[in-house]
């Protein structure tokens, strides 16, 4: 599709219980081809749901079609999308399995509202395909839109298939999985190797330019070392990183500790340098921020990445090539984030240390790491390989072809 046949803002969906919501563009009236197509995307509730769902609205736009986002109100999805005014979304409750009795009762209360908010939407949107990313407000607009006979695909980002996917695959006419893995009780021909799409504002920078973007000396020699627990943080990482900040410092390393919501403490500090030849006026500094708007210049500036192993936050290092130590969140469900490290170590293209050797393995790791440039240049290498694949563009032309037939 050429520029003339691109998408004009602030007409198309009218969503009815957004705060703040924005018209989705349309294809412009004089373009030839295929009219463009309404999707569904349900993706919120966290961020490595929420971001490959902007991915795939922004491809999708980008086509000429028309996405509506369908998310929870969770704040970490309202903080997300208010930097994208170009983007309609809805939010549709949702609250996440539990067994216990009133978290259960909780739960199916929040399904039923939201399977009848999903009969809405689809009578009102009547779109051509409905996408889910996983999740808990995945299930019960998919079971709308197959009352209707709308084509469901869903996209399984983790190398271990989660619950809802695997609870949902009978239902969808594709699902796009991670490479190499399957789902055996799903047939063949409805699975599809995709990886996970990547918004199109993650792209590395120059150094200098990345570290002026959050605020940084772009010329200081320091190295600098991020700490990054993803959109909700992570409690150990926190305590490692204030713990051993000073350590850090005497090898001349700065830190940038993205903390998740509420978890941060203080604005930046310098830190005592002991030996690091770093010059005199440009002491490492400790900064601890809840919230990282700007993902692609935290990757870009950092030497390395101490980081979970969420699929999505893998997929921004891959992007960025930003060379990482892993430490699987332990308690993920079917221990996924253990599985997506283990793939990505597979490929030289990252370390991986377990949360119970923290204490003892990461320090030297990462000092280790910070001190050898040739061992981060391969890792960097590695990722590189790795990034040649353009998954949204394989899953947009698929989309366009079962929504079609």
């Amino acid at each position: 599709m050429n520029a003339e046949c691109g998408m004009q803002s602030g007409t198309g969906f009218q969503p009815v219980s957004v705060a703040s919501p924005s018209g989705v563009a349309r294809a412009s009236s004089p373009c030839s081809g295929p009219p463009p197509l309404t999707f569904l995307i349900l993706c919120g509730g966290t961020g490595g749901h929420l971001t490959p769902g902007i991915a795939l609205a922004e491809g999708l736009i980008a086509r000429g079609h028309r996405p509506l986002l369908l998310v929870s109100h969770k704040q970490i999805d309202a903080r997300l999308l208010a930097k994208y005014p170009r983007l309609a979304f809805e939010k549709i409750p949702g609250a996440p399995l539990s067994f216990s009795p009133v978290p259960f009762l909780r739960f199916a209360a929040s399904q039923t509202r939201a399977f009848l908010a999903g009969l809405r939407l689809v009578r009102r949107h009547r779109p051509a395909i409905v996408v889910g990313f996983g999740g808990f407000t995945t299930a019960s607009v998919i079971v709308a839109a197959r009352l209707f006979r709308v084509p469901v695909a869903l996209h399984e980002s983790n190398r271990v298939p989660g619950r809802a996917v695997r609870l949902l695959a009978r239902l969808a006419q594709r699902i796009y999985l991670p490479p190499g893995i399957r789902i055996p009780s799903v047939r063949p021909g409805k699975q599809r190797e995709a990886g996970l799409p990547v918004r199109a504002e993650i792209a590395p920078l120059p150094r200098a330019e990345a570290r002026a973007a959050l605020g940084l000396d772009p010329h200081a020699p320091a190295r600098l070392l991020a700490i990054f627990g993803g959109s909700q943080g992570a409690s150990a990482l926190n305590d490692w990183a204030r713990r051993h900040a000073p350590d850090l410092a005497h090898l001349g390393t700065g830190l940038y500790c993205v903390t998740g919501p509420g978890k941060e403490t203080g604005g930046p500090a310098s830190l005592p340098d002991s030996g690091s030849g770093i010059p005199n006026g440009s002491a490492p500094e400790a900064r601890y921020v809840p919230f990282c708007d700007n993902v692609a210049a935290l990757l870009s500036a950092a030497d390395l990445v101490i980081a979970r192993a969420g699929a999505g936050t893998l997929a921004e290092f891959i992007r960025c090539a930003t060379p990482s130590i892993l430490v699987p969140y332990p308690h993920a469900a079917d221990n996924h984030q253990a599985a997506n490290a283990a793939w990505l170590a597979g490929h030289e293209a990252a370390l991986v240390i377990p949360q119970e050797r923290l204490a003892a393995d990461l320090l030297p790791a990462a000092e280790s790491l910070l001190a050898d440039d040739a061992r981060r240049a391969a890792l960097v290498d590695a990722l590189r390989r790795l990034d040649r694949a353009r998954p949204l563009d394989q899953i947009i032309a698929d989309l366009e072809t079962l929504a079609r037939r």
